[in-house]
């Protein structure tokens, strides 16, 4: 079999899941101001010690965080295990710099896994590639370290590299061998000539793949998803940031490569104080479906704080679209690419047996549905199953392109909660 046919197949739930929680939490959830504030103030370890000698989330409470990613709708999870200050939340024997030895004093990522588990939603670990805090780890001339052109470190430029290699080795084999099944294993990330096999990235894969034989790999530890040969490391999937690609992803032949999109609900991954920017509930909604009718996924970020606490507005914001999902999820699981243009009033994503229009904008009693190649058998607002209207307006015949009919549906009243759209459900006729 080949690695595309095996990526397909290790996919095929993910990509019927569609929607997934990012939680980015650690120790920069303290200073409340990016989780990249080591490297952006370039701050020494003992700069950035009074983090690690402070952290008490008293408030960690992640079946709380598990309840709000099912009211949301969402169907998978992804932790940050270790970020680039190499803080580990959890308990590895290979490191003394992790969450059970701060005021904490407990394994956070097991009770993430065991509460996440208890409401059916699946596990993934985020793990950073990146280790400030590891001695052995490039700093002087390293272009993301925190103590990059620091001549105090002009030592550390990676002369026993192996050794923090063989270090993130043994703390991803101790992520799939401790905590039970794992679905999702979210490397981060690759630069310049750190990169494939300077992580000793097939044999990474290797391990993850004899550990865990189901789990999905993300593409960032090197390598070409889209190539006609992809590298064995490549990944499962590919992982834009902070954009939805405009084509969706797809390989050199054309055919679709599974993707998910990992966005920000505010500004930030890691809490922010001071960031009120949030996205509204019908923003998030927008991405969503314009992943799915892309046939990617959307993985959303929330940022904790140092307490544990998700914070009010993103609260706010996943309630308002879970509601919207309890309504229309149906035109996002087990959805994707419809192969129908775009329309102007919004996108279109497509089941074994139904296309579903979601209406972003319109300002006519009727749309329109050009370029169909599917018969349909009836249309009802996904909503509440009520009756749309599939009747041609009586002087449309005057106004066809190129001699093509489109199909026509009267516009829904924007009946669902504050005004985010509604999504038409097309019948669609398989013989």
């Amino acid at each position: 079999m080949s690695i595309q046919s095996e990526r397909t197949e290790r996919t095929k739930e993910y990509c019927n899941d569609r929607f997934g929680m990012f939680i980015h939490w650690g120790l920069y959830a303290i200073p409340a101001d990016n989780e990249w504030i080591r490297s952006r103030n370039k701050l020494s370890i003992e700069d950035y010690q009074p983090y690690f000698d402070t952290f008490d989330p008293v408030n960690y409470d992640p079946k709380k965080w598990a309840r709000l990613a099912k009211k949301a709708g969402m169907r998978y999870a992804v932790l940050t295990t270790k970020h680039h200050d190499g803080f580990c939340l959890f308990d590895s024997k290979y490191t003394e710099y992790k969450a059970t030895n701060t005021p904490a004093g407990r394994d956070l990522v097991r009770e993430y896994v065991d509460a996440f588990r208890a409401e059916g939603i699946k596990v993934g670990f985020y793990y950073s590639l990146l280790d400030w805090h590891h001695p052995d780890y490039p700093a002087y001339n390293d272009m993301h370290h925190p103590m990059r052109g620091n001549d105090a470190y002009k030592h550390q430029t990676g002369e026993h590299f192996e050794r923090y290699v063989e270090y993130m080795h043994n703390q991803v084999r101790e992520l799939l061998t401790n905590y039970g099944k794992i679905d999702i294993m979210w490397f981060d990330f690759s630069y310049g000539d750190m990169t494939a096999e300077k992580w000793r990235a097939t044999e990474m894969v290797k391990m993850a793949r004899e550990l865990q034989p189901h789990i999905i790999i993300d593409n960032r530890m090197g390598g070409d998803i889209t190539s006609a040969e992809p590298e064995f490391y490549s990944g499962d999937f590919a992982s834009p940031e902070q954009m939805i690609p405009a084509w969706g992803v797809r390989d050199v032949f054309g055919n679709p490569v599974p993707w998910e999109t990992c966005i920000t609900l505010n500004n930030h991954w890691g809490y922010s104080a001071k960031d009120m920017n949030y996205k509204s509930a019908k923003n998030v909604i927008n991405m969503l479906m314009e992943c799915v009718s892309k046939g990617g996924n959307l993985l959303l970020n929330v940022g904790p704080d140092a307490k544990g606490n998700i914070p009010d507005k993103s609260i706010e914001i996943l309630t308002e679209v879970g509601v919207w999902m309890r309504l229309n999820s149906e035109a996002v699981y087990g959805c994707g690419i419809a192969d129908i243009p775009k329309h102007d009033w919004g996108r279109i994503t497509k089941s074994d047996d139904a296309l579903y229009l979601y209406i972003q904008d319109t300002c006519c009693e009727n749309i329109a549905l050009y370029d169909c190649p599917y018969k349909a058998k009836g249309a009802v607002l996904l909503a509440d199953g009520s009756y749309i209207s599939m009747e041609e307006p009586w002087n449309a015949h005057s106004y066809k392109a190129n001699g093509k009919k489109p199909l026509f549906m009267e516009t829904p009243e924007f009946r669902n909660l504050n005004g985010n759209a509604n999504v038409i459900k097309i019948y669609l006729d398989k013989e």
